[in-house]
């Protein structure tokens, strides 16, 4: 596959998970789609030896026609405050998040690579 030109999409959703499912249904024909302030929730809880409770699993929204991408959290105040979602059409180039050059929740940075050749950063 040949890239010629990539479409980004970007929205601020102020963590509206209605909004972000309807932005990544509506927007199938954009390649790359920035979300900003999404919605971080508990999605459910494995058991745990110290909590009768079970540890929280917490993640944000996913789509069958999106990759979701964004960098790993450290704490419940360290969620990323930027998703990427990467159209599934895009799935067989090697993409890589860069923390080495930008660690931080609001900055997203990876590159494609494809026959080891790196084509958008």
């Amino acid at each position: 596959m040949i890239i010629k030109s990539i479409k980004l999409f970007s929205q601020n959703v102020y963590k509206n998970r209605v909004l972000t499912n309807m932005i990544l249904e509506t927007n199938r024909d954009f390649n790359i789609i920035f979300i900003q302030e999404p919605l971080w929730s508990t999605i459910h809880a494995i058991p745990s030896s110290s909590n009768k409770e079970g540890d929280k699993v917490v993640g944000t929204l996913n789509h069958l026609n999106w990759i979701t991408f964004s960098r790993s959290t450290l704490d419940e105040n360290d969620y990323p405050r930027v998703i990427s979602y990467i159209n599934i059409c895009l799935a067989n180039l090697h993409f890589s998040l860069h923390k080495d050059i930008f660690n931080h929740r609001d900055i997203c940075c990876f590159f494609f690579q494809q026959w080891q050749h790196f084509l958008f950063t």
